[in-house]
């Protein structure tokens, strides 16, 4: 009966409306997983940005890069505890975020690697709120960093 009263043009009208809300749902989803730009890492003691980190989406996996080292005593600083290859290497450039995926809302299933300890690590990253959330394995376990958002400088 609800067919019989509605004409073709009604229901163009509202397959159109519902395949919208599901388009325009489906790309908030994607936005909110995609933790895409550039994050503040801070030191948990003191509350110091200590690094900028570049984070993209390649592939469908996420990496991350130091692009910036906010330490006024060494604008250079190089891997001093790393080993074999990237023995002595500048940090800035190292990638810290090596080919998670997305599975619910979590990138997993890759490394991080801690430049200050030369070590690498099992991890997991994910949005929480306006942070993103860092978490580092070692067996059972684990130590999780909150980054923040950098805010962009209008005069950059």
């Amino acid at each position: 009966m609800i067919l019989q009263i509605l004409t073709g043009d009604k229901i163009m009208r509202i397959t159109f409306i519902l395949l919208a809300s599901l388009f325009s749902t489906t790309l908030w989803a994607e936005n909110i997983s995609t933790p895409s730009g550039l994050w503040n890492t801070v030191d948990d003691t003191t509350g110091e940005i200590r690094s900028t980190v570049k984070v993209t989406v390649d592939e469908d996996r996420l990496f991350g890069t130091i692009i910036e080292v906010h330490d006024p005593l060494e604008k250079n600083p190089t891997c001093v505890k790393c080993k074999g290859e990237l023995k002595d290497l500048p940090i800035i450039g190292m990638q810290v975020i090596n080919g998670l995926t997305l599975k619910k809302g979590v990138w997993g299933q890759g490394t991080l690697f801690d430049p200050e300890s030369g070590k690498e690590y099992k991890g997991e990253v994910w949005l929480k709120g306006e942070y993103l959330m860092v978490r580092g394995y070692v067996g059972f376990f684990y130590r999780t960093q909150q980054w923040h958002k950098k805010l962009e400088n209008k005069n950059d």
